[in-house]
């Protein structure tokens, strides 16, 4: 486990492993992200990306250039939350694996053996893994959710819940190559896939991420708070409305498809037209104030601009925030 760099090393019971990596709409990568928070799972290890990652260009800041940072690949864990699952009777901690980037295809397969180290250390034996499923659907349509499995055992926990089984195709990326690899390796495992309109698949979709951990809870018996996430997915869909609007010229009459044009602006316009709440707006202003006065209510700041996804429109005057902060201490 050369690659691996540890933080600690907790003692696990039979735990289960959910991974994921950014692909259409987010969908697993807001799925995971959600666990961590919700769960308060903690970091226990990472994979050094300068291994499996190589810079494509430079980034520029306020006129300054320099290297980006390269993508995180890291391993989280919450113990005691899976007391009952429908996978079976006994009792499992988890294991979630998150990373903010697709690795390079040429460097996958040492990169796969990376991750299976940690597979093979804590004995894992049940992978689960999640995606988005575009399909031509309403953008306001509640999305139901997909599945397949390594197995026709675990198939069968699909049809308990009413899910729609993916007869053929494939799941592009690592949230799909990964699962096809530890069944490879006598795993067992299955993949979650929420519905998304084929038209946003560039638009983060919270709404597939809730539908996937609503059904994700059940079989595991986790308890979520998933308002959050339902609040952001109202959010987006209120942008999508609007913009569908706009490029229909305000005419909201108009019901027929969405035609490819409209698409293709939708795509590339969400984040220009995508506007905060007001009640928002004044809710992080009034979290920066604090935040000045005493610095350990950052990680509450933090939380909101990520909750909205506007972190990067707010990174300056966060990380300020620490720089004034250290200097008050001088």
């Amino acid at each position: 486990m050369r690659e691996i760099k540890f933080i600690k090393r907790p003692k696990l019971y039979n735990p289960y492993l959910i991974t994921a990596w950014p692909g259409m709409g987010e969908v697993a990568f807001k799925v995971v992200n959600f666990l961590i928070e919700n769960l308060k799972a903690q970091e226990f290890a990472y994979i050094e990306g300068k291994s499996y990652f190589y810079y494509t260009g430079g980034v520029i800041n306020d006129g300054i250039l320099k290297l980006p940072d390269l993508p995180y690949n890291k391993f989280f864990y919450c113990k005691n939350v899976v007391i009952r699952s429908e996978l079976d009777s006994s009792r499992h901690d988890l294991i979630l694996f998150l990373s903010n980037a697709q690795p390079d295809l040429a460097k996958y397969e040492e990169y796969v053996e990376t991750i299976f180290s940690i597979l093979k250390y804590f004995d894992i034996k049940m992978v689960i893994s999640s995606a988005a499923m575009p399909l031509p659907i309403d953008y306001n349509q509640k999305p139901a959710v997909w599945f397949c499995a390594t197995d026709n055992k675990l198939k069968e926990i699909g049809f308990k819940y009413n899910l729609k089984l993916i007869s053929e195709g494939q799941i592009s990326g690592m949230n799909g190559l990964f699962l096809a690899l530890a069944k490879k390796r006598g795993l067992r495992g299955f993949c979650l896939l929420g519905e998304i309109p084929f038209y946003t698949i560039q638009i983060e979709n919270p709404k597939a991420s809730a539908a996937i951990l609503e059904v994700l809870s059940g079989i595991l018996n986790l308890s979520l708070d998933l308002k959050p996430l339902i609040q952001q997915a109202d959010f987006v869909e209120q942008q999508i409305e609007q913009l569908i609007e706009y490029f229909k010229g305000g005419n909201t009459q108009s019901v027929g498809p969405i035609g490819e044009e409209e698409i293709e602006k939708i795509k590339k316009s969400l984040s220009q037209y995508t506007k905060l709440p007001d009640s928002v707006k004044q809710n992080i202003e009034r979290l920066f104030e604090q935040a000045k006065n005493d610095i350990s209510q950052a990680n509450i700041l933090k939380k909101e601009l990520d909750k909205w996804n506007v972190y990067k429109e707010y990174e300056d005057r966060f990380l300020d925030l620490f720089k004034r902060s250290k200097d008050k201490g001088n």
